[in-house]
């Protein structure tokens, strides 16, 4: 079986992929290889040998806030924030509070839902005709578009509700459903079973599941690289190989009892189950699976870029499960009308989203790469279509970024740009600023020239 090393006619890279019979396998990160520029395909300089990629996730929940509970100000570890925020508390160093940033075509659309969601991240105008689906491509999905083929998956779309084909109010729930849009006219397949995101990244990034031995496949291209590497990272490689060793013998036994276990390059032995094949029951079991996998295909390399949607707009979803939260949907907790009693739940639904948030940065912040941590490497968002929920309020939309960005993003900050004019307060500047620091430079994104001033 003829195997070879990715770009084996050129020196190894750091962060590379053994490869054969139609298997690419991300390497752990190895310290005595340098690092490949993702740009250009030549080396780095010394200056960014030892830096790991920048990757970015959005997380979303719907509905909004409740507005008189979502603030912050202050500076780093002096930061204060509300009560919605209070989650990310030991975070504050962290993050960054964004305050005033709207997408013009969302306030200006007739649909108070459906035409404020789906550009989310895009600021496109959405079509109101129900035989013409159109938004725009968003951020995340012009990220895949340019830097994606550096990982077998391009990016990660995410949920824990399904795609709904129904209409509201004339319009189809795909609009609804989706915040990542891969064409104007095309949502990215939104993947909501853990099992199935599971074998994505553990497979070749098409659905192919290791069930045969890998070793046998890419041994060659092991021993080759054995010869190039420290020793310090020859131990590491025999580690990872013999994790895979492992994982494999685990499938064979697994497969009698109908359950798999996953497994992280990086590590000698896997740190999670493979999902149950069913979709999770429970609510907050099931999202912190989904942002598991997220670590996961970070931490594997297996993609650089995710979004992931807690809620759908117009969300069934019953947060009984909450202390305190009670006969009610999430839908009609946002939409309160000011009673004392639903506005009190409809805050701890916030804290909720909020508090899964602070769980991905928990886990990413414990990862580390080379003394500096996973999150440090990362860029992430949290947010909203919608400002008060209630009143469908699109001219702010609560956004909370965290993450370094590898060095690129100041955080423990508050920005407020609700007196700087709509020209200066556009989503879209955020996103042009965000995908600059991914080496993903355009002249123009969606409303917009500008880039985010102050960030």
């Amino acid at each position: 079986m003829t195997t070879m090393l990715q770009q084996r006619s050129t020196p190894c890279s750091r962060r590379g992929f053994l490869q054969g019979a139609g298997i690419s396998l991300a390497l752990p990160w190895l310290e005595s290889l340098p690092v490949r520029a993702a740009d250009t395909g030549k080396l780095a300089t010394p200056s960014d040998v030892s830096k790991p990629p920048i990757r970015f996730a959005c997380i979303y929940f719907s509905n909004g806030v409740e507005p008189i509970h979502w603030w912050a100000r202050g500076r780093g570890s002096s930061m204060e924030v509300g009560p919605g925020l209070q989650p990310l508390l030991a975070h504050r160093e962290d993050i960054v509070f964004l305050r005033g940033l709207f997408n013009e075509q969302a306030v200006k659309n007739s649909s108070a839902h459906l035409g404020r969601m789906p550009n989310l991240l895009s600021g496109a105008w959405v079509s109101l005709d129900q035989n013409d689906i159109r938004v725009g491509q968003t951020m995340d999905q012009v990220l895949a578009q340019q830097i994606g083929h550096h990982t077998a998956v391009p990016s990660l779309a995410l949920g824990i509700e399904p795609t709904e084909l129904r209409l509201e109010d004339g319009l189809s729930m795909i609009y609804g459903s989706s915040i990542s849009w891969a064409s104007a006219t095309k949502p990215a397949t939104k993947e909501i079973y853990p099992a199935r995101v599971f074998d994505l990244l553990v497979g070749d990034g098409r659905g192919r599941r290791l069930d045969r031995s890998i070793l046998d496949q890419v041994l060659s291209d092991a021993q080759h690289l054995r010869r190039v590497i420290g020793n310090g990272d020859r131990q590491k490689l025999d580690e990872y190989l013999e994790s895979i060793r492992d994982v494999e013998q685990r499938i064979n036994r697994a497969s009698r009892e109908e359950r798999l276990e996953g497994w992280k390059p990086t590590l000698s032995q896997p740190n999670m189950r493979r999902p149950q094949d069913e979709l999770p029951q429970d609510v907050p079991d099931h999202m912190r699976l989904i942002l598991d996998l997220v670590v996961l295909a970070f931490q594997m390399d297996k993609t650089r870029i995710a979004t992931c949607m807690l809620n759908n707009d117009l969300s069934q979803m019953n947060f009984g499960f909450l202390d305190g939260v009670q006969g009610s949907l999430h839908l009609d907790l946002t939409h309160n009308g000011r009673d004392p009693e639903l506005e009190a739940m409809y805050l701890k639904t916030n804290q909720f989203h909020v508090e899964q948030f602070a769980y991905l940065l928990k886990r990413m912040k414990a990862i580390d790469e080379g003394g500096q941590s996973m999150l440090d490497y990362s860029i992430l968002m949290c947010c909203s279509n919608l400002f008060d929920g209630d009143k469908h309020q699109a001219d702010q939309m609560p956004i909370v970024l965290a993450g370094r960005g590898g060095g690129s993003l100041e955080t423990g900050r508050v920005l407020n740009y609700l007196d700087r004019g709509d020209d200066n307060r556009r989503a879209c500047s955020l996103y042009l600023s965000l995908m600059d620091r991914m080496a993903v430079h355009l002249p123009r994104f969606g409303d917009t020239d500008r880039r985010l001033a102050d960030l």
